[in-house]
This record gives C-alpha cells, sequence and structure tokens, in this order.
C-alpha cells in the first residue's frame, strides 16, 4: 500500500497466510540454493572469517570467540544463534572491535554455518529471542513460523533496527505472501548495499 510520500507501507492483515503450490515448491528449491550458495560463501569467507575470529580471541582471550544466544526459529522451534562475540562478557559492554564487527555486520558471518546446516536460510524473518512477545504473537497468527529464519530478510532492508513490533511483523507477513526467487534476489543485493553503506545498525 503507498503513502502519501510515495513509500510502500504494510500492514498486518488478519488470519495466517496459505502458500500456493508454486511457493511450497519454491521452498524446497531454496532450500537447495541456501545450502549451495552458503558453501560458495564459507569457502570464499573463510580467511576473513578466520582473521576476524583471531582478533576476536586475541582482544580478550580468556572469552569465547563465539556467542550464543537462544532465538526462535521454524515452527517456534528454539535454536541457539551464533555471533562472533561483540560484547565484553565481564562488563557487559561492547568492545571496540564489537563496534566495528556490529556496524558492519561481520559479527553475523557465523550464521552461514547454520544456514549449511539446515537451521536458517539466507534470505527469510530474521530469527527473534524468545521474549520479543509482541513480535511472536504477531508472527504466529500471520503463519511466518512455517519459514526458516534468515540471515537476511524483507524487515532488514526495510529499516532494520528502526522498524517496530508491528511493521516487522507486517514486513514478515509480506515476505510471506510475496514468497518468490525474485523476492529473495532483491533482498540479497539490497543487503550487500545496506551492509556496505553501514545503514540501519543500532549500536547499543
Amino acid at each position: 500500500m503507498a503513502s502519501e510520500t510515495g513509500k510502500t507501507e504494510y500492514i498486518l492483515p488478519a488470519g495466517a497466510y496459505r502458500l500456493t503450490a508454486r511457493q511450497e515448491r519454491y521452498l524446497t528449491v531454496k532450500r537447495c540454493l541456501d545450502g549451495l550458495l552458503s558453501l560458495v560463501l564459507l569457502a570464499l569467507l573463510a580467511i576473513p572469517m578466520a582473521v576476524i575470529a583471531g582478533l576476536v580471541k586475541l582482544s580478550s582471550p580468556r572469552q569465547p570467540v563465539l556467542f550464543r544466544q537462544e532465538r526462535v526459529g521454524r515452527d517456534g522451534a528454539p535454536f541457539l544463534l551464533w555471533k562472533f562475540r561483540s560484547i565484553d562478557a565481564a562488563t557487559g559492554a561492547i568492545t571496540p572491535l564489537g563496534r566495528v564487527l556490529r556496524k558492519a555486520s561481520l559479527d553475523e558471518l557465523p550464521q552461514l554455518v547454520q544456514v549449511l546446516s539446515g537451521s536458517m536460510s539466507l534470505i527469510g524473518p530474521r530469527p527473534l529471542m524468545p521474549e520479543e512477545a509482541s513480535v511472536h504473537r504477531l508472527r504466529r497468527a500471520a503463519g511466518v513460523y512455517r519459514l526458516r529464519p534468515g540471515l537476511t530478510g524483507l524487515a532488514q532492508i526495510s529499516g532494520r533496527d528502526m522498524v517496530d513490533d508491528e511493521r516487522k511483523a507486517a514486513y514478515d507477513r509480506a515476505y510471506l505472501e510475496h514468497l518468490s526467487f525474485g523476492q529473495d534476489w532483491r533482498i540479497f543485493w539490497a543487503t550487500v548495499g545496506k551492509v556496505i553503506r553501514c545503514e540501519d545498525v543500532e549500536q547499543k
């Protein structure tokens, strides 16, 4: 729906969306593409990821390289999301290195392994923490949890940290309704642009 400013605004409709037969088939293709592309990306990024892991370890040798946090995945099942650690466990503050990693979204790279394993997808609704109750309620009502959570998604290219709960869920529902290779392709390249420009990242 277009607003007076000319931008597209998503309003969350009532009731779960029912995937078409073509969309159901695309989910199978999408999983194959996720496996192939994540494997290629891991091969290309193996050295940068090793360097980042080394820098994280050098910055605080007694703390783990990876940060693991429970998130809600496909069908509402919990799983542990991986990131390069960006917070000092002793103080709870973002480290100088962590600030750089977050700004460039490099802390998210370990999730490529989770895409390869099948617990995540390259494109899809971002996995939420269990305590984000309001978005969970809206997602369940819209049927969003039939999808694997994504490394990036429609909400992430439409405001990311700056989007409120209802609009997040509306973007997730819109992604579900328009599920297709074309949409995933557009989101992928829009994400690349956002990451290069370091847009919509809230440093806490």
